[in-house]
């Protein structure tokens, strides 16, 4: 008998519904399988796994933002990825029972529904259109992840730090980042995002100010990226 919809979060069966994944169920096999999960919280700068862990479960991001990190050969720590909310996270260790492959952490305070292993299994064994759409899935993402790898080895610091700043300026052109910060997501010590960035004030090209970063002129960081 399949489980009550009423006793499950309705953004969790929705984000659940919305899955390239899990959409493909029917009515009761996705509320079988959301019945099996229970509700998790995690802070900013808190991991949800780290690599190593147990692939004991998988997780559809209700709300915030998760980052994929890996260190790369020279110790610098590296964003793979950013995950939105309605992301499924962690399906591959979940697939082959392996340890994590990443560390995910949380770049704002999350809502997740954490969906235990031996469920997910279950699902996928039962409805092979969703055993399907995970592996195409995780076919795009591994293609998405060696892209980003190689970009990120080709740019210059000059030239990650222009994307991260269109990438992320708001509509009045405010970038909400501290250097810090910056500088993890693109792999650069502190200190040379900091050089940079002040290079960039002489040019009358950004503002430094106590929050983040000013975008004075877009053209300059377009031109840089080709």
């Amino acid at each position: 008998m399949a489980p009550d919809e009423k006793d499950i979060p309705r953004d969790s069966l929705a984000a659940m519904r919305r899955s390239g994944i899990f959409g493909v169920l029917d009515d009761g096999a996705l509320q079988q399988l959301a019945a099996a999960g229970h509700p998790l919280q995690i802070a900013h700068g808190s991991p949800l796994f780290l690599r190593g862990d147990e692939g004991d479960a998988a997780f559809v991001l209700l709300e915030g933002e998760l980052e994929v990190r890996a260190v790369s050969k020279e110790g610098r720590e590296l964003r793979i990825a950013s995950l939105p909310a309605g992301s499924l996270i962690g399906e591959m260790a979940v697939l082959d029972g392996a340890a994590r492959s990443a560390d995910v952490v949380a770049s704002r305070n999350c809502r997740l529904w954490r969906l235990p292993r031996a469920a997910v299994l279950s699902a996928l064994s039962a409805n092979p259109e969703a055993a399907l759409a995970l592996l195409i899935e995780l076919s795009g993402r591994l293609r998405a992840a060696n892209a980003a790898l190689e970009l990120v080895s080709r740019r210059t610091l000059e030239e990650q730090l222009a994307a991260l700043l269109i990438a992320e300026k708001n509509r009045l052109g405010f970038v909400a980042l501290t250097q810090t910060e910056m500088a993890r997501r693109i792999g650069f010590s502190r200190e040379k995002v900091n050089r940079k960035l002040h290079a960039w004030v002489q040019e009358g090209w950004v503002a430094i100010e106590k929050q983040g970063v000013q975008l004075k002129q877009d053209e300059p960081f377009q031109k840089m990226l080709g």
